[in-house]
C-alpha cells in the first residue's frame, strides 16, 4: 500500500507544470519543465499516486509534450472534450461538438470579422477562419501546421468537430459570449476562457471538471487533487477535493479558493506535491 493509493492528481499543462506563455507571446523558446516538477510528479506515482493531465491543447497539439511528463494515467484533452489512454491509444470517452454548430460559427464569424476562428478535428487537421499573426505563433508554439479556408462552409469542413478555438481582443469575445446568449445558443455549449483573448467553444458537459470526475471513476480513484491557472481550470478545481494554482494564475483562479503556491517557473506542481506529502 502506497501512501497516495486511490488519489488522483491532475494538473494543467501550460502555464502550470510547463511556463508557456512568454513564448507563446513573442515566439521565443520555451523554458523546459522544472525538474521539481518532474521529480515531484515521480515521487506521487511512485507511493501509489495516480498522475493525469488535463490540457486545453488538441490531442494532436500535446502529444509531443505528453511524452515529457511521467504520467500513469490517461489525459483529458482539447479543453475536456477528451480522454485520451496513451497506452492503448484510444480515446476513452469522446464529447465533441453536435454537426449543428457549424451554423452557428459560421454566423458568428460574420457577426464580428475581428474574429479569427481555429477549428479542430479528431486527426491532426486544424483549419483558420480569418488567419492572424498569433495563429502563427500558436502554430509555432503546438508544432502543427494549418490549413487556412475562407469560410466556415459545410463543403470545406469536415465533421465532426472536436472544439472551436476564437482568438480576439476580450472585449470582441464578451461581446461573442452576449451575441450567443442572446440567440439562445450559448446553453448548448461550454464556453470557457483559455486566456484573455482565446475563447473555447465545446460541446455541452465537455469541460475539464466533468471530465476530471470521469477520469477519477475510470481509474477506480477515491480523492480527486487537481491544480490549474487559468479559468478553463476552474471546473476542475470546484470538482476537486483540493485544489492549488500557481501564484502566476489570473487573479480569478487565485480567489477562487485554491490554495495558491509558487510560480510555475519555480515548480508550482512539486510546491503542490509536497503540500500533500506533507499532509498539510
Amino acid at each position: 500500500m502506497g501512501k497516495f493509493d486511490k488519489m488522483l492528481l491532475i494538473s494543467d499543462y501550460d502555464n502550470t507544470l510547463r511556463y508557456t506563455e512568454a513564448a507563446l507571446r513573442s515566439g521565443g523558446e520555451m523554458p523546459p519543465i522544472h525538474p521539481r516538477n518532474l521529480e515531484a510528479v515521480q515521487r506521487w506515482m511512485d507511493q501509489g499516486g495516480t498522475f493525469a493531465m488535463a490540457t486545453g491543447r488538441s490531442l494532436a497539439a500535446f502529444r509531443i509534450p505528453a511524452a515529457g511528463v511521467p504520467m500513469n494515467a490517461p489525459s483529458i484533452v482539447d479543453n475536456g472534450a477528451a480522454i485520451y489512454d496513451w497506452k492503448t491509444e484510444k480515446y476513452l470517452v469522446k464529447r465533441f461538438l453536435p454537426d449543428t454548430c457549424l451554423e452557428r460559427l459560421r454566423a458568428a464569424v460574420e457577426a464580428f470579422p475581428e474574429l479569427s476562428l481555429e477549428l479542430y478535428h479528431e486527426g491532426d487537421l486544424i483549419q483558420v477562419v480569418h488567419q492572424t499573426p498569433w495563429n502563427e505563433q500558436h502554430a509555432k508554439l503546438t508544432s502543427l501546421r494549418y490549413q487556412v479556408i475562407p469560410a466556415v462552409d459545410p463543403q470545406l469542413v469536415p465533421l465532426p468537430l472536436v472544439k472551436a478555438l476564437f482568438v480576439a481582443n476580450l472585449d470582441v469575445l464578451q461581446n461573442l459570449c452576449r451575441f450567443m446568449a442572446e440567440k439562445g445558443w450559448a446553453s448548448q455549449y461550454e464556453l470557457i476562457f483559455s486566456s484573455d483573448h482565446l475563447l473555447e467553444m465545446t460541446a455541452q458537459g465537455a469541460d475539464k471538471g466533468q471530465m476530471a470526475l470521469r477520469l477519477k471513476e475510470l481509474c477506480g480513484c477515491e480523492r480527486l487533487y487537481c491544480i490549474g491557472d487559468h479559468a478553463n481550470d476552474l471546473p476542475m478545481l470546484r470538482a476537486a477535493d483540493r485544489a492549488f494554482t500557481p501564484a502566476n494564475a489570473i487573479p480569478e483562479v487565485r480567489s477562487s479558493g485554491a490554495a495558491v503556491v509558487g510560480h510555475c517557473l519555480d515548480g508550482a506542481v512539486a510546491d503542490a506535491v509536497e503540500l500533500l506529502e506533507a499532509g498539510a
